[in-house]
Protein backbone atom coordinates (compact mmCIF):
# COMPACT_ATOMS: atom_id res chain seq x y z
CA UNK A 1 0.00 0.00 0.00
CA UNK A 2 1.48 3.30 -1.09
CA UNK A 3 0.05 6.68 -0.18
CA UNK A 4 3.04 8.62 -1.55
CA UNK A 5 1.08 10.00 -4.51
CA UNK A 6 -1.56 11.55 -2.24
CA UNK A 7 -1.11 14.94 -0.61
CA UNK A 8 -2.32 13.98 2.86
CA UNK A 9 -1.93 17.56 4.09
CA UNK A 10 -5.05 18.54 2.13
CA UNK A 11 -6.83 15.21 1.62
CA UNK A 12 -10.50 15.08 2.53
CA UNK A 13 -12.83 12.10 2.66
CA UNK A 14 -16.53 12.54 1.99
CA UNK A 15 -19.28 10.23 3.12
CA UNK A 16 -23.01 10.60 2.70
CA UNK A 17 -23.31 13.18 5.50
CA UNK A 18 -19.78 13.93 6.63
CA UNK A 19 -16.73 15.83 5.54
CA UNK A 20 -13.59 14.30 7.07
CA UNK A 21 -11.14 17.16 6.70
CA UNK A 22 -7.87 18.51 8.07
CA UNK A 23 -8.19 20.32 11.38
CA UNK A 24 -8.50 24.11 11.34
CA UNK A 25 -7.56 26.58 14.09
CA UNK A 26 -11.26 27.15 14.87
CA UNK A 27 -11.48 23.48 15.93
CA UNK A 28 -9.37 24.10 19.04
CA UNK A 29 -12.25 25.22 21.27
CA UNK A 30 -14.69 22.42 20.34
CA UNK A 31 -11.92 19.82 20.70
CA UNK A 32 -11.08 21.24 24.13
CA UNK A 33 -14.75 21.30 25.17
CA UNK A 34 -15.43 17.75 23.95
CA UNK A 35 -12.35 16.31 25.64
CA UNK A 36 -13.59 17.46 29.03
CA UNK A 37 -16.29 14.77 28.90
CA UNK A 38 -15.68 11.83 31.30
CA UNK A 39 -16.34 9.23 28.57
CA UNK A 40 -13.60 10.64 26.37
CA UNK A 41 -11.24 10.87 29.31
CA UNK A 42 -12.01 7.25 30.19
CA UNK A 43 -11.64 5.64 26.78
CA UNK A 44 -8.97 7.82 25.16
CA UNK A 45 -6.09 6.95 27.43
CA UNK A 46 -3.59 8.95 25.34
CA UNK A 47 -5.38 12.20 26.20
CA UNK A 48 -3.47 14.29 28.69
CA UNK A 49 -5.29 14.60 31.98
CA UNK A 50 -6.32 17.18 32.81
CA UNK A 51 -6.97 18.12 29.19
CA UNK A 52 -6.11 21.77 28.71
CA UNK A 53 -6.88 24.23 25.95
CA UNK A 54 -3.14 24.20 25.20
CA UNK A 55 -3.28 20.43 24.67
CA UNK A 56 -6.19 20.91 22.26
CA UNK A 57 -4.26 23.61 20.38
CA UNK A 58 -1.18 21.38 20.16
CA UNK A 59 -3.28 18.53 18.78
CA UNK A 60 -5.19 20.66 16.24
CA UNK A 61 -2.30 22.81 15.01
CA UNK A 62 0.67 20.53 15.67
CA UNK A 63 0.21 16.80 16.20
CA UNK A 64 -2.49 16.12 13.59
CA UNK A 65 -0.91 18.27 10.83
CA UNK A 66 2.55 16.75 11.47
CA UNK A 67 1.16 13.23 11.03
CA UNK A 68 -0.43 14.23 7.74
CA UNK A 69 2.77 15.95 6.55
CA UNK A 70 4.87 12.90 7.46
CA UNK A 71 2.48 10.60 5.58
CA UNK A 72 1.91 8.41 8.62
CA UNK A 73 -1.54 9.54 9.75
CA UNK A 74 -4.69 10.93 8.22
CA UNK A 75 -6.13 12.75 11.23
CA UNK A 76 -9.50 14.32 10.44
CA UNK A 77 -12.07 16.57 11.99
CA UNK A 78 -15.58 15.21 11.51
CA UNK A 79 -17.57 18.06 10.00
CA UNK A 80 -21.33 18.17 9.52
CA UNK A 81 -22.56 21.21 7.59
CA UNK A 82 -19.58 23.26 8.72
CA UNK A 83 -19.80 22.23 12.39
CA UNK A 84 -17.09 20.24 14.18
CA UNK A 85 -18.69 17.13 15.71
CA UNK A 86 -15.77 14.80 16.36
CA UNK A 87 -12.44 13.36 15.43
CA UNK A 88 -11.33 10.36 13.42
CA UNK A 89 -8.19 9.14 11.79
CA UNK A 90 -6.21 6.49 10.04
CA UNK A 91 -2.98 5.79 11.89
CA UNK A 92 0.14 3.80 10.99
CA UNK A 93 -0.58 4.25 7.30
CA UNK A 94 2.76 2.82 6.24
CA UNK A 95 4.04 0.94 9.28
CA UNK A 96 1.15 -1.00 10.74
CA UNK A 97 1.63 -4.76 10.65
CA UNK A 98 -2.16 -5.14 10.63
CA UNK A 99 -2.63 -2.33 8.12
CA UNK A 100 -3.87 1.14 8.98
CA UNK A 101 -5.68 1.57 12.28
CA UNK A 102 -8.92 3.55 12.55
CA UNK A 103 -9.70 5.69 15.57
CA UNK A 104 -12.70 7.90 16.29
CA UNK A 105 -14.62 9.87 18.86
CA UNK A 106 -17.71 12.05 18.70
CA UNK A 107 -18.35 15.15 20.77
CA UNK A 108 -21.04 14.70 23.45
CA UNK A 109 -23.35 17.23 21.75
CA UNK A 110 -23.33 15.21 18.49
CA UNK A 111 -23.72 11.62 19.69
CA UNK A 112 -26.35 9.09 18.65
CA UNK A 113 -26.44 10.33 15.06
CA UNK A 114 -24.31 7.53 13.55
CA UNK A 115 -21.38 9.88 12.87
CA UNK A 116 -18.71 7.62 14.41
CA UNK A 117 -19.67 4.55 12.38
CA UNK A 118 -20.02 6.62 9.20
CA UNK A 119 -16.59 8.21 9.74
CA UNK A 120 -14.88 4.90 10.60
CA UNK A 121 -16.47 3.17 7.64
CA UNK A 122 -15.55 6.04 5.31
CA UNK A 123 -11.91 6.05 6.38
CA UNK A 124 -11.67 2.27 6.13
CA UNK A 125 -13.09 2.35 2.62
CA UNK A 126 -10.71 5.17 1.66
CA UNK A 127 -7.71 3.01 2.72
CA UNK A 128 -9.05 -0.15 1.10
CA UNK A 129 -9.70 1.71 -2.15
CA UNK A 130 -6.04 2.77 -2.15
CA UNK A 131 -4.58 -0.70 -1.75
CA UNK A 132 -4.72 -1.56 1.95
CA UNK A 133 -5.36 -5.29 2.36
CA UNK A 134 -7.01 -4.68 5.71
CA UNK A 135 -7.87 -1.97 8.22
CA UNK A 136 -8.25 -2.61 11.92
CA UNK A 137 -9.30 -0.98 15.16
CA UNK A 138 -9.13 -1.73 18.84
CA UNK A 139 -11.72 -1.00 21.52
CA UNK A 140 -11.48 -1.56 25.24
CA UNK A 141 -13.32 -4.78 26.14
CA UNK A 142 -15.63 -2.72 28.35
CA UNK A 143 -16.41 -0.10 25.69
CA UNK A 144 -19.49 -1.74 24.22
CA UNK A 145 -20.60 1.48 22.51
CA UNK A 146 -17.39 1.60 20.47
CA UNK A 147 -17.73 -2.08 19.64
CA UNK A 148 -21.20 -1.38 18.24
CA UNK A 149 -19.75 1.48 16.17
CA UNK A 150 -17.13 -0.88 14.73
CA UNK A 151 -19.75 -3.43 13.71
CA UNK A 152 -21.97 -0.76 12.09
CA UNK A 153 -18.89 0.45 10.18
CA UNK A 154 -18.46 -2.98 8.60
CA UNK A 155 -15.71 -4.33 10.85
CA UNK A 156 -15.67 -7.94 12.06
CA UNK A 157 -14.65 -8.88 15.58
CA UNK A 158 -11.50 -10.98 15.34
CA UNK A 159 -10.58 -11.60 18.95
CA UNK A 160 -9.31 -10.13 22.18
CA UNK A 161 -5.77 -8.86 22.51
CA UNK A 162 -4.78 -9.29 26.13
CA UNK A 163 -3.01 -6.56 28.08
CA UNK A 164 -2.41 -4.33 25.04
CA UNK A 165 -3.94 -1.14 26.45
CA UNK A 166 -1.99 1.13 28.76
CA UNK A 167 -4.02 3.16 31.24
CA UNK A 168 -3.00 6.47 32.80
CA UNK A 169 -2.68 4.88 36.23
CA UNK A 170 -0.08 2.43 34.90
CA UNK A 171 -2.51 -0.45 34.65
CA UNK A 172 -3.12 -2.49 31.54
CA UNK A 173 -6.27 -3.75 29.87
CA UNK A 174 -7.59 -5.99 27.15
CA UNK A 175 -8.91 -4.80 23.80
CA UNK A 176 -11.25 -6.25 21.23
CA UNK A 177 -9.62 -6.38 17.80
CA UNK A 178 -11.81 -5.65 14.78
CA UNK A 179 -10.77 -5.93 11.14
CA UNK A 180 -12.18 -5.02 7.77
CA UNK A 181 -10.72 -6.65 4.68
CA UNK A 182 -10.53 -5.62 1.07
CA UNK A 183 -13.24 -7.44 -0.84
CA UNK A 184 -15.22 -8.27 2.28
Amino acid sequence: MDFSGIDLTTEVVRTERLLLRPYRPEDVDPVYRACQHPDLQRWLTALPSPYTREAAADFVTGIAPRGRAAGTDLGCAIDVDGEFVGSCGLHALTTGRLGPEVGYWVAPWARRQGYASEAAGGLAQWALDRGAARVHLFTDVENTASQAVARRAGFTQEGVVRSCLEYRDGGRGDAVLFGRLAGG
